[in-house]
């Protein structure tokens, strides 16, 4: 019988290794980033400029450093809707490797001079830049996993984006086989069979406060659409899964947070 310690440990290495089952059957997955920062800030109650100012100097700073940063696949902000502090402001970037992360720090430092030559004007940006914010923040790194449901489309006005981040539990009678052909059921026959899921996007804990993080990033067109990929979520499980397999599921998970964002496009 494993400890609960190496039944954690097993079980995040056999996230990352079983999961490519779950992939398209048709398709080979697209290249993926290996690896997402997520910063969450909380805007500065004294900050000057507008919303429209605000965005309009993200979307500068993205345009000139981001976008020609190598080392960065993707980056994007997510606005609070239903979360514990309004004033959240959840800023993601993804990397195809774990050395890239140092890199683009660094690279991010050569274009912002490449960008503002000057110096006085290139502080007098970023100071503009940070004001929007409070000196308080925190950072997770997290692993992405294969088994997306990729997004298509444009992302709108109503488009949101739910976060599920379970707190999983590592029950002395649970197996690795049985959670990965659970969890590959649930994946086949529940997500990619829900229509009003638009995009999926799983990943699990790399470096940050709890190493028993599993987050599942769902995206609806609208908050009707997210209530009705709840109802039909439901109707696909029952579905899927005999009852005594969801309860077998279900020991699996020991709590989870339910978060609303609004993703920006800048």
């Amino acid at each position: 019988m494993k400890t609960t310690n190496q039944f954690l440990s097993a079980m995040l290495i056999m996230l990352l290794l079983a999961m490519p089952m779950f992939t398209f059957a048709q398709d080979e997955e697209p290249k993926r980033p290996e690896y997402i920062t997520v910063t969450k800030s909380y805007w500065n109650k004294n900050y000057k400029g507008t919303p429209e100012e605000w965005t309009a100097t993200e979307k500068e700073y993205k345009e000139k450093v981001t976008k020609k940063n190598e080392y960065i696949m993707g980056a994007n902000y997510f606005m609070h809707l239903f979360t514990a502090n309004s004033n959240e402001v959840i800023y993601v970037q993804s990397y195809p490797n774990w050395e890239a992360i140092d890199k683009a720090a660094a690279r991010n430092a050569e274009l912002e001079k490449e960008a503002w030559p000057d110096e006085e004007e290139r502080k007098a940006f970023l100071k503009k830049l940070n004001s929007a914010y409070s000196i308080f923040h925190s950072d997770e790194i997290y692993a992405t996993l294969p088994g997306a449901k990729h997004f298509e489309g444009e992302i709108t006005d109503d488009t949101v984006m739910y976060l599920r981040q379970n707190t999983m539990a590592f029950p002395e009678e649970g197996t690795m086989e049985e959670w990965t052909t659970l969890n590959k059921k649930v994946f086949e026959n529940v997500i990619l069979k829900n229509e009003y899921a638009k995009a999926y996007y799983p990943s699990m804990h790399a470096w940050g406060s709890d190493r028993r993080h599993f987050n599942q990033a769902m995206y609806a067109d609208s908050m009707c659409d997210l209530e009705k990929m709840f109802e039909r979520y439901q109707e696909l499980i029952k579905e899927a899964l005999t009852e005594d397999e969801r309860k077998a599921y279900n020991k699996y998970f020991k709590s989870h947070g339910d978060y609303l964002y609004a993703p920006l496009k800048l």
